[in-house]
């Protein structure tokens, strides 16, 4: 079984999980302010817990519009995944 966002989606409304939605928030808040764009690997690191859960956080930031994703074909890897400050 693989990651699927509608599935992970409930862990970030948790105590736990807006703990850890505000720091990788923040997290890419700093990385994209510095360079413009970020991956999940970049956003994520530093960030203890559940890797799909913070992958769950990330494509929250996406649904709020506060990231865009970067269309990556070279690889499909979650962690590779390239986001960039919503417009």
């Amino acid at each position: 079984m693989g990651y699927h966002y509608q599935t992970q989606r409930p862990n970030v409304f948790t105590e736990d999980g807006q703990v850890m939605f505000l720091k990788i928030r923040d997290n890419a808040k700093a990385l994209l302010a510095k360079s413009g764009a970020a991956t999940s690997g970049k956003i994520i690191n530093g960030v203890s817990g559940d890797t799909w859960n913070m992958l769950a956080c990330i494509d929250r930031l996406v649904e709020l519009g506060e990231l865009k994703e970067i269309p990556n074909t070279l690889s499909p890897a979650g962690q590779h995944r390239v986001f960039v400050a919503f417009d």
